[in-house]
């Protein structure tokens, strides 16, 4: 009997440990739980029209942003709100105000101290920074920039000392001094989007939409020090945690592109069906994830194969946007 106990247990343990996707589904209001063959285990409501999210470090709460309106090119007042989500009890368990400050859309957060910090990009462009554990907002800075969009935190010694502000109406990324607020303006390609820091935090990439460029930043100088040539469109980046190959979203093009960052170009594409805009890559390496909204589906790539391995739908009209893979707790 012991013996059949403990198998159980160990089993039981066993499937907790099993990798899940976490899909915000954009058009459903939803953060939805799947299978790596796609099957749905559970959807948890949060903000109208959520847009961008991230998991704290212990793998307990998923940060969304309560967009409140589709797309960026949309009117309207937007919400004003980030979700937090308690990812084992499947629910939301509070939500964080941003008063007037509204349509949240970016977010990061800094692995050492876990902080995490959102973009607002309405009436006026803002990058907060939230206390992850506290759940308060510790500081506001204006980024100077139009339409705030996506952030990353650049590494210090002992946690992030600035966040790269990608705004996408002026083509430029401010960087932001976490301690003073000091700033510093860089200018990109046309309508700078989602970014990415190397694993060593020396280099960051930021993805130019309209110019079909990524743009290579210098952490330690702050400076601009080169580019990448892409496809069409690109909209997300994300890196291999060898820090040897980006991985990039073409929304125009309809693919997914890989850039050798040794060599600094693409080397491969993955198509897709439709316009993808987001692209992840799991912690250890094994799989990229993407997903095109306008067609409900989702994409899981093995890497370093670049072979697609599983696509899936999500329900009609849901529109699945970021997709993370993750172990809970």
């Amino acid at each position: 009997m012991r013996v059949l106990l403990l198998s159980i247990m160990t089993a039981a343990a066993a499937a907790a440990q099993q990798p899940v996707l976490l899909v915000l589904l954009k058009g459903a209001s939803a953060l939805g739980y799947y299978t790596l063959q796609g099957e749905p285990i559970a959807k948890v409501p949060v903000g109208q029209h959520p847009h961008e999210m991230v998991v704290t470090a212990d793998g307990r709460f998923a940060f969304v942003s309560d967009n409140g309106v589709m797309r960026i090119e949309d009117g309207g007042k937007g919400g004003n709100t980030v979700s937090v989500v308690d990812l084992a009890a499947r629910k939301r368990v509070d939500t964080i105000g941003f008063g007037k400050f509204r349509r949240p859309h970016g977010l990061a957060i800094d692995p050492a101290t876990q902080r995490v910090a959102v973009t607002l990009e309405a009436p006026e462009s803002i990058v907060a920074v939230i206390d992850s554990k506290g759940r308060k907002i510790l500081s506001r800075f204006y980024t100077g920039g139009e339409t705030a969009h996506m952030v990353s935190f650049a590494p210090g010694k002992s946690g992030a000392e600035h966040v790269y502000v990608s705004n996408s109406g002026s083509g430029t990324v401010t960087l932001v001094q976490l301690t003073s607020g000091q700033q510093k303006t860089l200018p990109t390609g046309k309508r700078p989007e989602g970014s990415v820091i190397s694993p060593d935090g020396k280099e960051m990439f930021v993805c130019n939409r309209d110019s079909n460029t990524i743009s290579i930043i210098d952490t330690e100088r702050q400076a601009i020090k080169g580019e990448i040539k892409t496809g069409d469109g690109p909209v997300r980046v994300a890196i291999t945690p060898d820090g040897k190959s980006l991985i990039y979203a073409c929304m125009r093009g309809h693919y997914l592109e890989f850039a050798d960052l040794e060599l600094r170009r693409p080397v491969a594409r993955l198509a897709v069906d439709g316009e993808p805009i987001s692209i992840s890559v799991s912690k250890d390496g094994k799989y990229a994830l993407a997903a095109v909204e306008q067609k409900d589906a989702v994409y899981v790539i093995e890497l370093p194969a670049r072979r697609l391995v599983k696509k899936f739908q999500v329900e009609k009209g849901a529109a699945p946007d970021p997709v993370l893979m993750v172990t809970l707790p």
